[in-house]
């Protein structure tokens, strides 16, 4: 007998879908925020409320995100995430690399769209925000508060690692919570209010990727620190979470 379409278990393409989609969202929503919402990118003497909108905008479009799709691909929407929960034994290591294609894909489609807005928008406000860097993560010059590279790979490693902690806990399978979508956005909102001043918060490759590639130059040039060390954080968080918390109870 067949499975029911209710209790049937998501094909990869459909999960790979529902990554994209989320990541989609996670791009569109957050980075686009930054960009129309604010003048921060593009005009000098923003307020500290720019910080508030987008660290806000970033958790919230996790948490739709996570209701949305997340019970059919698990709500990753970051290759981090990907690497990470594949660490702890969550999914299996053959579906990392199409996930993180999927990601990549559906934020690269999120930036595409925010610039084809963008060309409609006011006269020069295209250039402007891609000469700002895009929303594009950095350091010295391109750091809001300007921190230095150490900052930024430090920062990476450690937030990362633990928004790590915080999904693995949410969502284990025995002692996970129904409300796992909205504490993991929270955290989200949490880190990027911790470091939007230091290195405009990546913990996500795929959106580092996403407004780099329109940020040009010094943006493309920086990147490599936010591919390399969030996905350090989060294999660290991944493998640890296993060995501590995951471990066979020995009476």
């Amino acid at each position: 007998m067949s499975d029911s379409p209710s209790t049937a278990t998501p094909s990869l393409g459909a999960k790979l879908a529902a990554e994209g989609f989320g990541t989609f969202l996670l791009v569109f929503g957050g980075v686009g925020t930054a960009l129309f919402a604010s003048n921060h990118f593009t005009d000098p003497g923003a307020n500290s409320a720019v910080y508030v909108a987008v660290a806000l905008a970033f958790g919230l479009t996790v948490v739709v995100g996570a209701y949305a799709f997340g019970p059919i691909s698990g709500g990753h929407f970051n290759p981090a995430v990907t690497l990470g929960v594949a660490a702890a034994g969550r999914i299996a290591w053959k579906d990392v690399a199409p996930y993180i294609v999927a990601q990549v894909v559906g934020g690269v489609i999120g930036s595409t769209l925010l610039v084809l807005v963008g060309m409609f928008g006011p006269d020069g406000w295209l250039t402007g925000a891609q000469d700002a860097g895009f929303a594009s993560n950095g350091w010295d010059a391109h750091s809001p508060g300007g921190f230095g590279m150490a900052a930024a790979m430090i920062i990476e490693v450690i937030l990362t690692g633990f928004f790590l902690l915080v999904i693995l806990g949410t969502t284990h399978p025995q002692r996970g919570t129904r409300f796992a979508g909205l504490a993991i956005g929270l955290t989200l909102t949490l880190i990027h209010l911790i470091s939007i001043p230091v290195d405009n918060t990546s913990v996500n490759p795929a959106r580092s990727i996403a407004a780099a590639i329109y940020g040009g130059g010094e943006s493309l040039a920086q990147l490599w620190v936010f591919l390399v060390f969030p996905i350090v954080g989060a294999l660290l968080a991944g493998f640890a979470y296993r060995a501590l918390f995951d471990g066979a109870r020995k009476d």
